[in-house]
């Protein structure tokens, strides 16, 4: 998870930018948090589908083989 300070950052070039516009190295900041933002958000994402398992209405296990056999691959 992204520091509480950092995405205080991201959001204070926000907007700024929407405001005033940004320098040269401010808008480098704030591409360079942004990406770390979603390195991390798709980290946790990935995180959370590995946990998930699809059940039907009738209780049957319906989760995709991709998924399993990339569970299966993190258990061993």
């Amino acid at each position: 998870m992204l520091s509480k300070e950092k995405i205080a950052r991201i959001n204070a070039l926000s907007k700024k930018s929407k405001a005033e516009g940004l320098s040269m190295e401010e808008a480098a900041e704030q591409k360079q948090l942004r990406e770390e933002y979603i390195k991390t958000f798709r980290a946790s994402m990935d995180n959370t589908l590995q946990s998930v398992t699809i059940v039907d209405p009738e209780g049957n296990d319906v989760t995709p083989e991709k998924l399993k056999e990339t569970k299966k691959n993190l258990k061993h």
